[in-house]
Order: structure tokens, then sequence, then C-alpha cells
């Protein structure tokens, strides 16, 4: 078996649903529809039929995309546990995604989570309604040029880097009217591209500050374990083992930028060598390449997926 010291498991956020996502996964184990069920249970409605058979409006309503994306996260990772996969040295995961990392790791239960995290999409609808604000990816332009030119394009309102998912690709996102002004300004300033995003709330800027106030009451209320292994979160690119350290990031990430690439870069630093993406999609493991062409990771999408993983992860 080869080192699993080695290897991190990392958990997409949302950008990464689409109607009949886990379908292929759910023809490999029965385990999939057993993990949506529950979550089906915990919410009061069919989640695994609104990956399915949408609308795919509905699965994009982030109240019902973030349970959607942790149970799609958690129930890959189950799988991997039930095909005699290893745990790895540590997780991480994106925005949304370090929920589902912590319930992977044994911090949250994963009924506590799949509620928390629809309470979480609801709280940031109702922090910023649709219209109000935006995200834009802008591709091509310096981390520290873009935040100079988000701060001169604010003016009286908000507008500032939300997620650094890898060099030369970052996500802006604040009032529409500001998100617009810096989109403007950093094509001026030489981006290679700069496009609004199809969502509906502000993720990761200060107009979630409200809606991160109201979640850290309802954190204070879950019952957080330590995790095992240990969770890097986006806030702070740091592990915690204390509760109270681990509402505070969760609160704070909210609110603050998802620090992507400084997370791959500090778990490589750290010696993992051996990513594994767990959940549908491959965006995380396309961010991976653009951060460090060194590493591998491999997209657990499907069971051919799982093979060729475990191949890489056991002799």
């Amino acid at each position: 078996m080869s080192d699993n010291n080695k290897t991190a498991f990392l958990f997409p956020g949302q950008g990464s649903q689409s109607l009949g996502m886990m379908a292929e996964l759910a023809e490999f184990s029965p385990l999939v529809r057993k993990v949506f069920d529950q979550a089906s249970q915990a919410l009061g409605f069919d989640l695994w039929g609104m990956c399915q058979q949408g609308p795919e409006t509905a699965l994009n309503q982030t109240e019902n995309t973030q349970p959607a994306m942790l149970a799609a996260g958690f129930a890959t990772w189950r799988v991997w546990l039930d095909s005699g996969g290893q745990a790895p040295a540590v997780m991480a995961g994106h925005s949304l995604g370090e929920y589902t990392a912590l319930v992977a790791a044994g911090a949250l239960s994963f009924d506590d989570a799949i509620r928390t995290v629809a309470l979480r999409g609801r709280l940031m609808q109702i922090a910023a309604p649709e219209g109000v604000g935006a995200m834009a990816a802008v591709l091509g332009m310096d981390d520290a040029d873009l935040a100079a030119i988000c701060e001169q394009a604010a003016g009286d309102e908000i507008v500032s880097c939300a997620n650094f998912n890898a060099p030369g690709q970052v996500v802006i996102a604040g009032h529409r009217s500001a998100v617009e002004r810096a989109c403007e300004a950093a094509k001026s300033a030489g981006a290679r591209r700069a496009l609004l995003l199809p969502v509906s709330v502000p993720s990761h800027c200060l107009l979630m500050k409200p809606a991160a106030e109201e979640l850290a009451v309802h954190l204070q209320e879950l019952e957080i374990s330590s995790p095992s292994p240990g969770v890097l979160h986006n806030a702070d690119v740091a592990a915690y083992e204390q509760p109270d350290e681990i509402r505070d990031a969760l609160a704070r990430q909210l609110w603050q930028p998802v620090r992507w690439t400084e997370t791959i870069r500090q778990l490589t630093a750290q010696g993992i060598s051996r990513f594994i993406e767990c959940g549908p999609g491959r965006v995380l493991a396309g961010l991976n390449r653009r951060i460090d062409r060194a590493v591998e990771t491999h997209a657990l999408t499907d069971g051919a997926a799982f093979v060729a993983a475990m191949g890489e992860t056991e002799t």
C-alpha cells in the first residue's frame, strides 16, 4: 500500500452541480442513493429527484445547491471507504465543500450539516436578494492588481476578491454595479477576460456579513468534534481542532475570500503529492493543474475513476 500521508481529499462547492449528477456513481454503488435518501429525510423533500429531474432552476437555488453538493461529496466519500479506500492525511473543501470535508472527517453529523447548509443558503439569499449582488471571473490578472482595481471601483459600494482559485483566475463579488465597474477596469488594465457568473448570491464578500452573523448563532447550537484527519479551512488556510475555532472559521468563511491557491500550495509544501476530488465534476482538478502541474488529482466521478484512483493509492 502506498503512503497515504501524501494524499489529500478535496470537496467541491457550488458550481460543480448539474442535472443528472451522481447517476453513474449511483449505478456503481447503492450507497449513493442511501446518502441522498438520508439527506431528503433531513430536508423534507426529494433531493435526489431534484438532482436528477430538476427543474434546473430549483437545483441552482443556493439553498438547494448547497445540500445537494454536500450530499454528493459525502456519498462519494462513503463509496470510497466502502470500496476499501484509505483515509487521507488531510482534507479541504472549496467554500461549501469545507462543510463536506468536516462531515467526512467526523467533525459534523451529516444530518446537522445538511440542514445547516440549507439554512446557510437561505441566509445568504436574504442578505443579498437576487439582483443586488453579482460575481465575476477575472482571468489573466495579478491578484494584488485585481484587489487594487476592486478597491478603486467600489466607491460607496462593495466589490472585492472572493475566490483566489488559481494563479490568474480570481472571482470577484459585491454589488452588481460595482462588480461591473471592476470588470471594465480589469479589462482596461489587461485582464484576458472578465465575465459575470450565473449566480444568485455574491458569496465571500462583505455583503455576506449579516448572513455570517446569523449563521454563527446557529453554529453555536451544533455539536462539533475535532476532525480526523484534519481539515484546512478556506478563510485562513489553517486547521483547527477546537469546536469554537471551527465554528468561527465557518462563520468567517462566508464573507472572507476562499484562498484556494494558498491551500493547495500549503498542502504540497507539507508533502502532499496526490489529490482526490470527491464529488461531481472536475472543477478542482482543473484548478489544481493551474496551481501546480506536478501534482496529480483524481476526480471520483464514476466507477472507472474509483478503479483508477485505487490503483494509484494501493499496490
